[in-house]
């Protein structure tokens, strides 16, 4: 007969999964710190024995790290996404900003619809409160501020997907284009008509994604990054066309 003896789990192996399962729904996050030792063991009813086997078998498995004196963190599971040769090669030619952005259309799209599906009340509010966040940040003049919750708005979304796989494989883009691979996002952030029009596009996708109306957000994210897209195609234009004056200026400074 095909039956075994039931055995009971070892805490340490619990804990394990239970922090496996908070890292790959991205609950936990790459180089989030977690509670001092003694902390992490009563909020988990464990001892601090268990607790050691069970960072040490996550260490083991890549997914936690430890900094002398700083504590235990969360591993960057997200740093070999792409090897540095394909980073590079995204950061020297215009044609992976284009595939980028051309990716980005297709999958948020289908997450703005499955946020829309499948997303609870408290991931709407969640995406409600980094809108309102935007609106406040747009009085600030900091292009910064405005960067980092554009991006935490886009993460919202595919949190709200409920679908771990994309996830992870998005929050790895949004690093590339934080470190300014793709293009510098602060960029659009620095033109008053241009950081108005985001915030109108970001609500238009609030409002469609907190309606529950499908059609309706995944035209608004289609829109949103059209324009991110001709955004990116006109400051690349006027980069061009001021070095292009520069010369011109020059040589005509030179014949006075």
């Amino acid at each position: 007969m095909p039956f075994l003896k039931v055995q009971s789990e070892k805490l340490s192996t619990s804990v394990v999964r239970q922090i496996e399962l908070l890292i790959l729904r991205g609950i936990l996050r790459p180089g989030e710190r977690l509670p001092p030792e003694r902390d992490l063991s009563e909020r988990l009813g464990v001892s601090r024995p268990s607790l050691r086997d069970a960072v040490a078998t996550l260490q083991e498995q890549g997914l936690l790290t430890t900094r002398a004196g700083a504590g235990i963190y969360v591993a960057d599971v997200l740093g070999s996404a792409f090897s540095p040769a394909l980073t590079r090669l995204f950061a020297v030619h215009d044609e992976a900003v284009f595939d980028y952005l051309s990716f980005r259309r297709d999958i948020e799209a289908l997450a703005a619809e499955r946020a829309v599906r499948l997303g609870s009340d408290s991931d709407l509010e969640v995406l409600q409160a980094v809108f309102d966040r935007m609106e406040t940040a747009q009085n600030s003049e900091d292009a910064e501020k405005e960067a980092r919750l554009d991006a935490q708005f886009h993460t919202a979304i595919i949190e709200a997907s409920h679908n771990v796989v994309m996830l992870h494989m998005m929050r790895s883009m949004f690093d590339l284009l934080s470190e300014g691979v793709f293009y510098n996002r602060q960029v659009m952030f620095r033109q008053r008509i241009t950081r108005k029009a985001l915030l109108d596009q970001h609500r238009a996708i609030n409002d469609a994604i907190q309606a529950r109306d499908a059609e309706a957000a995944r035209a608004a994210i289609e829109a949103h990054l059209n324009y991110v897209e001709q955004a990116w195609v006109d400051y690349q234009k006027s980069q061009r066309n001021e070095a292009i004056a520069r010369q011109r200026l020059k040589h005509e400074n030179k014949q006075r």
